[in-house]
């Protein structure tokens, strides 16, 4: 038996047919590739709303509110922006007056797969003064008072079954004044509010230590188990916003465990008082009052001045074995650990200086690290 070949206009419907078959197949792969990995879907594509969920929350200046989020994993973005008022698309200046019924609030954009709805919760009471019912801080007035704005039921059930958990922990003296409200609409505020703790460091870190938020949170859960980084007090940028707010040399070292030239680098002389901290995440590292001169040519330190934010990793590079060191939230490469040190423990944190931000000791209130004086002065 045989069969006549199919004709020109059949072989272009079968074409046709086949072409489209593997077009739908490709798309379906990608959409289901999107799903499982989260790195397909753009936060501005049509799909966007299938796989990330939104979530609301009102903690005082969205300043401060931004950087605790884009710290997590599985949040896709943060927005500052105006809630719960009846006036449409507020200004700033509309919304301070706090004549306008709008909370500052801070929007999220989450992948669900990655970050849970309860740990958004969970890092939003750990941001605020969830007793204080007249504004956050410094900042008083109806527009800087506490809420979440809940979008779904389940998200509605999660924030109340969260808010009365915190109420019957005893960790607070006072009852948790935040309000639970439906959500309705979200206007973002101005592009200059936007990842204002980014691009405005220093006047942030001021600001966030004059209003009292930062002493607050600190004292507030210092002896609990999660950490700043969990509540994403120190954060590591982009790889695209670090290769632009960093030089060369600390992009090297920092990202691609490089080495500065010994006896040619900002801080292995240094005398001065102060501390030093991670040139990326601004954590804390070492306390001038631990430097010494161990005449290799870079910072050297007999201990770090927070154990927590050093992470010590095995390193079998270049034929050799040592001991490196990493900062904890921002995962940097900072140097390699010693035991031949001056210190009763015999340890030479030899760190290279394109690693670290020195921040004087007439300056560490002002930059945010006000609790460290003592540790420095001795005192």
């Amino acid at each position: 038996m045989f069969s006549l070949p199919p004709t020109p206009g059949i072989r272009k419907e079968i074409h046709m047919q086949t072409k489209n078959k593997v077009t739908l197949s490709i798309v379906l792969s990608l959409i289901l590739l999107g799903s499982i990995t989260g790195q397909i879907v753009s936060r501005d594509s049509p799909l966007a709303s299938t796989y990330y969920k939104t979530a609301t929350f009102a903690g005082g200046c969205f300043w401060c509110m931004e950087a605790p989020f884009e710290a997590l994993d599985g949040v896709v973005e943060v927005i500052s922006g105006y809630s719960g008022g009846s006036v449409t698309n507020p200004t700033y200046k509309q919304v301070t007056s706090g004549l306008t019924g709008h909370l500052e609030v801070v929007q999220v954009s989450y992948d669900p797969q990655k970050v849970s709805y309860e740990t958004l919760l969970k890092v939003f009471w750990q941001n605020i003064d969830p007793t204080d019912g007249g504004g956050q801080f410094a900042d008083r007035g109806s527009q800087y008072m506490t809420a979440i704005f809940f979008h779904t039921s389940d998200q509605s059930k999660l924030a109340r079954e969260s808010k009365s958990k915190l109420d019957a922990s005893g960790k607070f003296k006072d009852r948790v004044a935040t309000d639970i409200i439906k959500f309705q609409q979200f206007w973002p505020a101005e592009d200059y509010h936007q990842d204002y703790y980014r691009k405005n460091t220093k006047y942030y870190n001021r600001y966030k230590v004059g209003s009292g938020r930062d002493g607050y949170l600190k004292k507030t859960w210092k002896n609990d188990k999660e950490t700043f980084k969990d509540t994403g007090y120190f954060s590591k940028p982009s790889q695209s916003e670090l290769k632009t707010s960093l030089s060369r040399m600390e992009y090297k070292v920092t990202q691609e465990c490089g080495t500065e030239p010994a006896f040619s680098n900002a801080y292995w002389n240094n005398k001065e008082a102060g501390i030093y901290v991670d040139v990326v995440s601004g954590e804390p590292l070492f306390s001038s009052r631990d430097k010494f001169n161990s005449g290799t040519g870079w910072p050297s330190f007999t201990r770090p001045i927070e154990d927590k934010n050093i992470i010590e990793v095995a390193d079998m590079s270049f034929s050799m074995v040592r001991t490196e060191v990493k900062s904890k939230s921002a995962d940097s490469h900072l140097g390699h650990l010693f035991d031949d040190g001056p210190g009763p423990d015999g340890m030479r944190y030899c760190i290279n200086s394109a690693a670290l931000k020195f921040i004087p000791l007439a300056k560490m209130e002002l930059e945010g690290y006000g609790e460290y004086v003592d540790q420095i002065t001795g005192k």
